[in-house]
């Protein structure tokens, strides 16, 4: 049997192979593209269903990008995951608090999450306008209630915390704000499905420059 040794050639008929089995599955192209992604990173078709955006969602998360917005991810490996040439190429920085000290320390006191005290931090950066969280529910939570206190306004929340406590139910409650999201319903998700969105809307927006 031969094998498929070129990295381009590879991805290339990964795609197709995607599009085959959706089969009827149609989407508009910029969601198809972003549906494509996240199921070349998870071999998981379900995703197709699960992906689900809200309240200009996805414009307002290109105007985002387009402007050069800093990104906080809630995991460095969404960090590790998202394409650095294509951040730099548009003067992108994608941030993550959770192991620093001050967090770790103040976490500890309070008896609450790093990922808590990390999205704290990270909401008075004010050139901060995308929230990536692929693993903590109570990163979610808090971000969502800092918006409903009025003390956030997120140009995009990307809402996929992955697991069996809370993260469904985070997902669910992001109905209770007004703010642009993206979010994959019920309990998956994770960092490589966030940075596989991410990376879908920067690889489209290097095609619109």
């Amino acid at each position: 049997m031969e094998f498929i040794n070129n990295p381009r050639e590879i991805e290339e008929r990964s795609f197709e192979i995607i599009t085959e089995e959706l089969g009827d599955r149609v989407f508009p192209e910029n969601i198809a593209s972003i549906v494509k992604r996240i199921i070349h990173t998870t071999a998981d078709f379900e995703y197709a269903d699960l992906l689900e955006f809200s309240n200009d969602g996805y414009e307002s998360g290109m105007e985002a990008l387009k402007q050069g917005k800093k990104i906080y991810a809630d995991t460095r490996m969404i960090q590790v995951g998202v394409n650095k040439k294509a951040l730099a190429d548009h003067g992108i920085e994608i941030v993550n608090y959770s192991h620093d000290p001050d967090v770790a320390k103040e976490a500890k006191l309070r008896g609450v999450t790093r990922s808590t005290v990390a999205m704290e931090k990270a909401l008075k950066d004010k050139t901060v306008g995308i929230y990536a969280i692929g693993n903590a529910p109570t990163a979610l939570y808090t971000l969502i209630e800092k918006v409903k206190a009025g003390e956030a306004k997120p140009d995009l929340i990307i809402g996929a915390p992955i697991g069996f406590v809370g993260a469904a139910q985070a997902k669910i409650e992001l109905d209770g704000i007004d703010s642009p999201s993206i979010r994959i319903n019920g309990r998956k998700g994770g960092s490589p499905v966030v940075a596989a969105i991410i990376n879908a809307m920067l690889y489209q927006l290097g095609r619109e420059w």
